[in-house]
């Protein structure tokens, strides 16, 4: 997901695919202990993903705080 993709959703939809992402990232994981990773990649832009949805989470709720 790009910057600009993120920045468009409300908080509940962020919050949303926070959860999805977090469980993707839970089952990456189990397949790379089983060895059924076919796109080792995945697990590490996933991880971006996160971060990046948590950022602009965070952004967004110390902005309607401030407001």
């Amino acid at each position: 997901m790009s910057k600009k993709d993120i920045r468009e959703l409300s908080e509940a939809e962020l919050e949303k695919q926070l959860r999805d992402s977090r469980d993707a990232q839970v089952e990456l994981r189990m397949k790379k202990q089983t060895g059924q990773v076919e796109h080792p990649h995945q697990i590490k832009q996933l991880r971006r993903d996160i971060a990046r949805l948590e950022t602009i989470l965070k952004e967004k709720k110390l902005a309607v705080a401030t407001a």
